[in-house]
């Protein structure tokens, strides 16, 4: 797929957008007083920006099945940088906070503001320190926050679903709280691994299933069930019903 100037165009809008939620959010930590509702405001405008500045041709379901007013483990495939704010946009939790990999920590400024803003880095080269990421995830889950991340641990390269970790199982099994599966296609082909530029007008689907109760469960079990719901919204054709 070649890349348009509107995708060019698209993909400067989106840092642009990166920028616009940074920079408050440091003028927060400057003043001591980074409010966890401004980060979630900021974090869904950040979503819809994108979708809207690249227009995503976005169908999402199943934000219905989520019951309000507790904590939830979210885990979905992943297939680009651009799941993030897709999910932002369509999650139904007020208060989300994700596990990412030590890389987008690294990018200036935007790093220094995902940690004040309460998002966690994995850093899986480090079992201690990745250990520390899933104490402080519970301690979220624990305050009313629920918790994202990418069961893969990587992005894929074709779309098709790899090999889940346990280190999420562990934590919704550890803190009782319910995983929400989440199918996400389509990310592939606006932001690829190893691309640097966005494609614009791509169809996005993302389904939010029911949530998993965790008690009494085994991991395996839970892993099987993640998985099979994951191949069955991501694998299949993108027009086919969730």
């Amino acid at each position: 797929m070649a890349i348009s100037p509107r995708g060019i165009i698209g993909s400067v809008r989106v840092l642009g957008a990166m920028a616009r939620v940074t920079a408050p959010t440091l003028v927060d930590i400057a003043r001591d007083h980074l409010a966890r509702s401004a980060v979630d405001e900021r974090a869904r405008w950040f979503g819809r920006r994108v979708i809207d500045v690249l227009d995503v041709k976005l169908t999402a379901t199943g934000a219905e099945r989520v019951p309000s007013g507790r904590s939830y483990v979210y885990m979905s495939n992943h297939q680009s940088h651009l799941d993030i704010p897709m999910l932002y946009a369509t999650l139904p939790s007020p208060t989300i906070r994700m596990l990412g990999k030590t890389e987008l920590f690294q990018i200036p400024l935007w790093g220094r503001g995902l940690r004040a803003a309460e998002f966690i880095e994995v850093d899986r080269s480090n079992h201690d320190k990745a250990m520390k990421s899933i104490a402080h995830a519970a301690k979220l889950i624990r305050d009313g926050v629920s918790i994202y991340l990418a069961p893969e641990g990587t992005r894929s390269r074709d779309g098709r679903i790899g090999a889940l970790k346990k280190g999420g199982f562990h934590l919704a099994l550890d803190t009782g709280t319910p995983i929400v599966p989440v199918g996400i296609q389509g990310t592939i082909d606006i932001l690829p691994r190893g691309s640097k530029l966005m494609h614009t007008g791509v169809p996005v689907k993302v389904t939010i299933g029911a949530p998993i109760p965790v008690e009494g469960r085994e991991l395996e079990g839970l892993m099987a069930e993640v998985r099979d719901f994951l191949i069955k919204n991501v694998e299949s054709d993108p027009s086919d019903s969730p």
